[in-house]
């Protein structure tokens, strides 16, 4: 498989497009939640070295460290997702005439739709980061450039619900009941506390550009 985060932006976007199985959603959310990340990191790069925010430089430098390690991890989560979903794909396609043969699907589906769950959660998990990362570059960022730490909180926003869709539609086919409802309240668990949180630091943000 090639590495999704090698080819140029053309391309991956024309392989979105496509009938391709990868990328799609996950790796789409991935992709968005790291662009956040780099909004975020570039408020920071703005704001070190400003005599005006000589106070707070050692913690802007400290978010800009969290800021490109998470850059760094959703960028992975790119790729992870697309790797997830392959043995799902071929699960899906296994026979079923036999009821061997149907149990052997039911059990691939299984442990290929628990991966495929795990990779998009992660994704919300990181997301969730990038938004308190956002809330913290727009309160002591550079002014000049808190549109893009307003801007950062809505990439992971979407990012974060795009993923939780992903994670939805996994839960829906999972045989384990149990297991289901235990991954769909952690991800209800990240939207309930997370996107009011992203909402407050835009309201913030186009407050303070004089929004409506």
């Amino acid at each position: 498989m090639a590495e999704m985060m090698e080819k140029t932006g053309r391309e991956f976007l024309a392989q979105l497009a496509s009938g391709a199985p990868v990328p799609g959603g996950g790796g789409a959310a991935a992709l968005v939640g790291a662009i956040g990340a780099a909004l975020g990191n570039m408020v920071g790069n703005l704001t070190t070295g400003k005599k005006k925010y000589a106070a707070v430089e050692a913690e802007i430098q400290q978010l800009n460290q969290r800021a490109e390690a998470l850059r760094q991890a959703l960028e992975k989560l790119v790729e992870a997702d697309a790797e997830a979903f392959a043995p799902l794909a071929a699960a899906y396609k296994m026979p079923k005439e036999t009821p061997d043969q149907a149990a052997a699907k039911a059990a691939a589906l299984e442990a290929a739709l628990d991966g495929a769950c795990a990779v998009p959660l992660e994704i919300m998990e990181r997301c969730c980061e990038g938004i308190a990362l956002a809330e913290e570059y727009a309160a002591k960022g550079s002014v000049l450039a808190v549109s893009d730490a307003g801007c950062a909180a809505l990439f992971c926003k979407a990012a974060l619900q795009a993923a939780g869709l992903n994670v939805a539609i996994n839960t829906r086919a999972m045989a384990d009941r149990a297991k289901a409802d235990r991954l769909d309240r952690q991800a209800a668990g990240l939207l309930a506390e997370y996107l009011p949180r992203a909402e407050a630091v835009y309201d913030r943000v186009n407050a303070q550009l004089g929004g409506n």
